[in-house]
């Protein structure tokens, strides 16, 4: 007994001494990997990239940047019905462990010593604590020393973090395919849905993704992606998260799969968005566009985009098309038994224009045989089906030449439906000329709109606020503005006849007018109405060129324009932009616009960091009503131009629109102003109008200029697609005259004399400034009256440089 006592004891003593020397081990273990254990309270201040996201006006989204596709959502936020399929897939036991799962490293320590030496990649026993651990603080190393770091971290954010804030992290953090991080942004980019509108089906989708996104790639092995996600299904019935009648209906389910576009996310707003993008970069920088989660609402008008981008592209195409067919995109040869059907997918397509590409197979007097390119599937590969249509001659005959002068066979055309003729089709041409148009709201400069050329996927050079344009002619109202500031009317007199510059080293200039004739004396609108270079040229030299480039300067055409005499002209460039900015300075009676695409910037918080509009509004943060005053906006915006100026020279320009060269646009019968411009050798053409809400832009022109044709002035080819825009963008809104501003008097004058005059066909209500109205009379030696028909008016008459 006393033997078995001492043996017991022996034991005893033993395991003890072992029991001591193991857990020195053990703690000499957990001491030596916790020395260099990364700082897991920085997950308390987490802050993830997350993606930048800009809206439309509607709060429709235009586009979304970011290096990590990833929507931050705190926990309160994510379904009940996501979380328990990800808890499902990845740790079922996550309320229940304190930070690692024995289970799971039992089961992985039996898997990794059967395949011992078998080169088989270990089985994972991370718990989704653990998987924080790896993804904020650890590599993807696979060895045991990075997992005996990822428990001890795991350990210890259990200890210092709820559970509700590490399953936050994770589900934000996770990676999951196709460029989406975190729940949110994947249910965008697989669904196209938020995370509240998603399935059965498709959170188990989701939730199938962490352990390898590429490997369940829906497109590349739908299959394996099918059985991946019918598994995370099969757990959740088990789990009791889902009835076994729903867990069957999900799994018989197709994996339908709608992936969302990373471009601009509205129709037509391609250039739009990408000159946000541009100016939050030079505002903000790289890191905070991509990874910032800047909320960024801009003024775009979904609907007004489309509008504009449609009236650009139809003017563009009427312009190219009334010059005739020029050639094919391509030619491919269809000799030797050719799929006419790879070869015409391999042909690249524009995807922003509403045309198709398709391939002549074979060509005769009455129709031509096309064959269409195959549309895309959701993979973005070709579908295999072949369509075939019929170009008929009244499909080609804008061509003026008979269709096998047209075409052959081989050749690569675009199209579309010819009406509703069934597999019929016109024949198109992507068009050589280009053009841009801006849309602006006159009274903030909020941008509406902006078509900056025919395609954005053929070109991405946004010509709206990128190409450097003469203006021509459109200048010529901030000449007249300078004119009208310093002592001009609209009735003063001005000689249109030959006029000559020495220059030194130079020949001599001779301006002349579109017509190539003289029109002797007239008065200032006549001149602005019928776009008068000679007349014109005469006033800006007798105003002076210093004062008109300093008017260039205030309504920002150009920053610093020479003062010589061809800039009157319209000889420098500029943009679109700045000049359609200008002109909704003229709208807005003078106060100074600042173009904005961007009304508001926010950070990740909500805090506003940015606003474009600094009107002041006193009252507008009052509780309650108490009788107090109205709010009140405080304008503090500097006056760039006389406001009485401003309605002289937005007279004039109406008169431009009704008998001038902006004619096109008389039809709406609407208060509009407008002006044309016209470069020499018709290089660029242009038109600006407004309303008192709306200005429009537009230019025509080559990319590399080069004549347009002869005709191919703005009041021709630009007018009529700022007339086309508006017929439909102001045909709900009521007809709203020019506020006429307090201090002007309008006098019925005579528009030849500029004289007073009574009613009658050549006479019109022009408007004058305090005291500078014509006399009620004049009188000619022999002959007084009141009739505006003396041969010789009684005020001086300007002619630039002295009296007439």
């Amino acid at each position: 007994m006393r033997l078995i006592l001492r043996f017991l004891g022996f034991v005893f003593a033993l395991t003890t001494v072992v029991l001591l020397a193991g857990a020195a081990g053990a703690t000499y273990f957990v001491w030596k990997y916790s020395q260099d254990l990364p700082d897991y309270s920085q997950l308390q201040n987490y802050e993830p990239p997350v993606m930048t996201r800009v809206h439309a006006a509607d709060g429709a989204l235009v586009a979304e940047y970011a290096k990590q596709r990833r929507l931050y959502i705190p926990i309160q936020s994510v379904p009940k019905l996501v979380i328990e399929a990800f808890l499902s897939a990845e740790d079922k036991n996550f309320y229940e462990h304190g930070g690692i799962d024995p289970t799971g490293i039992f089961r992985a320590a039996a898997f990794y010593f059967q395949n011992y030496g078998k080169n088989v990649r270990p089985q994972g026993a991370s718990t989704i604590t653990q998987q924080v651990a790896k993804n904020f603080l650890l590599t993807n190393e696979v060895s045991l020393d990075r997992k005996v770091k990822e428990a001890l971290l795991a350990l210890r954010i259990e200890r210092t973090y709820s559970k509700d804030r590490i399953l936050e992290l994770y589900l934000n953090e996770i990676y999951l395919g196709m460029g989406a991080y975190g729940i949110a942004a994947a249910a965008l980019v697989y669904f196209d849905k938020s995370v509240d509108e998603l399935n059965v089906q498709e959170v188990a989708y989701l939730a199938a993704l962490p352990k390898a996104p590429s490997s369940y790639n829906p497109f590349r092995d739908r299959s394996r992606a099918t059985d991946r996600r019918n598994w995370v299904i099969d757990r959740m019935v088990e789990n009791g998260f889902v009835t076994p009648q729903e867990g069957e209906a999900a799994k018989k389910s197709a994996l339908d799969v709608t992936p969302r576009a990373t471009g601009a996310q509205i129709f037509a707003a391609e250039y739009y968005a990408e000159e946000v993008r541009r100016q939050i970069y030079e505002r903000y920088g790289e890191r905070k566009l991509y990874e910032g989660g800047l909320s960024v609402r801009t003024p775009l008008d979904p609907k007004l985009q489309v509008l504009a981008k449609k009236t650009l592209t139809d003017g563009l195409v009427r312009y190219d098309e009334e010059r005739g067919w020029r050639k094919p995109v391509t030619h491919v040869d269809l000799s030797g038994g050719v799929d006419w059907g790879v070869k015409l997918g391999e042909v690249k397509e524009l995807g922003d224009i509403p045309w198709r590409l398709a391939i002549v197979l074979d060509v005769g007097k009455d129709n031509a045989r096309i064959g269409l390119q195959p549309p895309r599937t959701k993979s973005g590969a070709r579908s295999t089906d072949r369509e075939v249509g019929l170009i008929p001659v009244d499909g080609a005959k804008w061509t003026r030449r008979p269709l096998p002068q047209v075409l052959k066979p081989g050749d690569v055309i675009y199209v579309e439906p010819l009406g509703d003729r069934t597999g019929q089709w016109r024949l198109r041409q992507l068009p050589g000329v280009e053009g841009a148009m801006v849309v602006m709201e006159p009274t903030t400069g909020r941008v509406l709109a902006i078509s900056g050329g025919f395609s954005y996927d053929e070109s991405q050079f946004n010509r709206a606020t990128q190409a450097m344009r003469q203006p021509g002619s459109s200048f010529k109202p901030f000449v007249y503005s300078a004119a009208l500031d310093n002592g001009y009317t609209p009735s003063t007199i001005v000689m249109d006849a030959p006029f000559e510059l020495e220059q030194q080293g130079q020949a001599t200039w001779r301006p002349e007018n579109y017509s190539g004739k003289f029109y002797g004396p007239q008065t200032l609108r006549f001149g602005l109405e019928q776009s008068r270079n000679v007349m014109t040229v005469r006033l800006a030299n007798d105003v002076g060129m210093p004062i008109v480039a300093e008017y260039a300067k205030r309504f920002g055409i150009y920053d610093d324009m020479p003062p010589y005499l061809a800039m009157a002209l319209g000889s420098g460039e500029t943009t679109l932009m700045r000049m359609t900015g200008a002109y909704a300075m003229i709208a807005n009676g003078g106060r100074k616009v600042t173009p904005s695409l961007i009304d508001r910037i926010q950070d990740r918080y909500g805090h506003t960091i940015f606003k474009h509009d600094e009107r002041e509004c006193r009252g507008c943060e009052a509780d309650k009503w108490d009788n107090q005053s109205e709010p009140s906006l405080v304008d503090r915006r500097p006056v760039v131009l006389d406001p009485m100026t401003a309605y002289q020279i937005t007279s004039m320009m109406e008169g431009v629109v009704q008998r001038g060269t902006g004619t096109a646009l008389k039809e709406l019968g609407k208060p509009i102003a407008g002006k044309t411009g016209t470069t020499n050798e018709e290089k660029d053409a242009w038109f600006i109008g407004f309303t008192p809400e709306i200005v429009v832009g537009v230019y025509l022109g080559y990319d590399k200029p080069k004549p347009m044709g002869k005709g191919s002035t703005g009041g021709l080819i630009s007018a009529p697609i700022v007339r086309d825009f508006m017929k439909t963008a102001i045909a709900d809104r009521p007809a709203i005259p020019f506020r006429v501003p307090a201090g002007i008097k309008l006098v019925r004058i005579d528009r030849k004399s500029g004289q007073r005059a009574g009613a009658g066909d050549s006479s019109i209500l022009e408007a004058f400034k305090p005291g500078t109205a014509p006399p009620d009379g004049y009188s000619v030696a022999g002959y007084s009256g009141t009739d505006g028909s003396s041969p010789e008016p009684s005020a001086p008459v300007r002619t630039g440089g002295g009296l007439y």
